[in-house]
């Protein structure tokens, strides 16, 4: 049986698509400190280290579409985009949970 086809990423520029990946790169991260969430500490350490390089480079990213006249951000477009991407659950990991999950 072949896995669900995935739905088609929007078109984007290179510049927005280095925008999304640096920045689910980032949350990715930032799930790994939550301090509402169960792991150790040294995941934490260790995510938090890594974090400094990417956030450098989701700046870079955004300066870069600056430069290049890309000053506005298509909202709807790049939602769809970390829609496909698995966005809505890895952003999720970087909230509080519910005291229903808890």
């Amino acid at each position: 049986m072949l896995p669900p086809e995935l739905p088609a990423l929007p078109a984007l520029t290179r510049a927005e698509g280095e925008l999304i990946d640096r920045y689910l790169e980032v949350v990715d991260l930032l799930g790994r400190i939550n301090p509402a969430r169960e792991g150790h500490t040294y995941s934490g350490l260790r995510a938090a280290q890594a974090l400094v390089g990417k956030a450098a480079a989701l700046r870079d990213a955004l300066a870069l579409m600056h430069q290049r006249g890309e000053t506005e951000l298509h909202a709807a477009t790049l939602a769809r985009a970390l829609r496909v991407l698995d966005g809505e659950r890895r952003t999720a990991r970087v909230t509080v949970p519910s005291r229903s999950d808890s």
